[in-house]
């Protein structure tokens, strides 16, 4: 009876809804008993009218003196909701990753029942995992993704609310995302040079655009527009689309996959930009081939998403403005894209310069500063239109 209202109740008590609540499109009732005792109950309806009929049934049934029967939810495992979940997360964007976070879930807890999970279990999941040497951001993707299978399997009545609420309290770790590797334009040729045929063409991909691994993967020649120059991205991580220009090095690299060649003939029954030609499916992944490109590079510490620094860090040093890369690499915000702003200190001191002529009205430009800046913005020119790293 003294228990604290959720934030849902709250929010459609205020509207009118006194005694009913949603989690996900079901509606649920919450009602006092016959001994006086709150019962939160799923009415297995998403209209709120049938929820209302149920919710005034029950409790009629209690003023008679009638307990109403709640059905009781089964003991289910892990493994159980595991299977449910992954069918579930098929239609997200960010499945194949998520799919790799719930097998790892699955291998660690399988056939533990749902209602022995509680916040000392998963704390300490989380410290076995740090002490394993992952990073503090893994381990978060990995609880983040514990959390909200819980969150499905309460709305799907695979385990009671109050499973939910331990687990809610573990609190992800601190994460440290200062970390920016880039390649410089030396490693990036040994790179390119040392790569197995099957993976140049996609590490050509990933430092000329910035694209994510996945987004590369994925590619369908559908989303490819040779003539235009540009890539059409309709499925992306923040859910927005975005065009990526070509340049002419990447444009040579997409021609070449798109003719196809004598040693690699093009399958015109594959819709991908990339795939096996064996079996004609895409890649699932290149962390081996990858992986062996960069120990014949001599290139340590360093993973294919740095790749996507590596693009983003020599656009900045060329001169780019910030806004201009974000847009290029689909931030949502200017906060992640300011990561690289170190990298352009020139900018810092040209602006301070501005002032200084203006408040000391000083000449705005002096002998060869113009040509020196030609020659800059050609060199930006020369990184966005024809001098990719090929």
């Amino acid at each position: 009876m003294g228990e604290i209202e959720s934030q849902e109740e709250k929010k459609h008590k205020a509207k009118g809804h006194k005694g009913l609540y949603k989690r996900g499109n079901i509606w649920w009732l919450r009602y006092a008993g016959v001994d006086g005792r709150i019962v939160r109950e799923s009415s297995h309806k998403t209209k709120f009218k049938d929820a209302e009929n149920l919710l005034i049934e029950r409790r009629n049934d209690v003023k008679e003196g009638k307990q109403p029967v709640v059905k009781q939810i089964a003991n289910y495992t892990f493994k159980e909701l595991a299977e449910e979940y992954e069918k579930w997360a098929e239609r997200q964007r960010s499945f194949r990753s998520k799919q790799g976070f719930i097998g790892q879930l699955k291998d660690v807890f399988g056939n533990l029942p749902l209602r022995r999970f509680n916040s000392m279990l998963v704390e300490q999941y989380q410290t076995e995992r740090m002490q394993k040497g992952n990073k503090p951001a893994t381990v978060n993707r990995l609880v983040a993704t514990l959390k909200h299978m819980f969150t499905k399997a309460v709305e799907w009545e695979m385990v009671e609310e109050y499973v939910l609420k331990r687990i809610r309290k573990v609190k992800l770790l601190e994460e440290n995302n200062k970390r920016l590797r880039y390649l410089s334009k030396e490693e990036c040729q040994n790179l390119i040079k040392s790569c197995d045929d099957h993976l140049r063409p996609i590490v050509t991909m990933a430092l000329n655009t910035g694209m994510r691994k996945g987004e590369i993967l994925t590619l369908k020649w559908d989303n490819v527009d040779l003539r235009h120059g540009f890539i059409l991205l309709d499925q992306t991580k923040n859910g927005e689309r975005r065009e990526i220009p070509i340049n002419s090095t990447l444009k040579e690299t997409l021609t070449e996959l798109f003719q196809g060649t004598k040693d690699r003939p093009r399958r015109i029954d594959v819709p991908y930009v990339f795939s096996d030609s064996s079996t004609g499916k895409p890649y699932q992944d290149v962390k081996r081939s990858f992986r062996s490109a960069l120990k014949k590079a001599k290139i340590s510490d360093f993973h294919f998403h740095d790749l996507r620094h590596t693009f983003a860090s020599h656009l900045v040093m060329a001169g780019q403005d910030l806004t201009t890369v974000k847009e290029l690499l689909g931030h949502k915000t200017l906060t992640m894209t300011l990561r690289y702003a170190h990298l352009a200190p020139t900018h810092k001191v040209k602006a301070l310069q501005v002032l200084d002529n203006v408040l000391n009205e000083k000449p705005s430009e002096k002998p060869g500063e113009k040509q020196e800046e030609k020659s800059s913005a050609q060199k930006v020119h020369n990184l966005e239109v024809g001098g990719g790293v090929r």
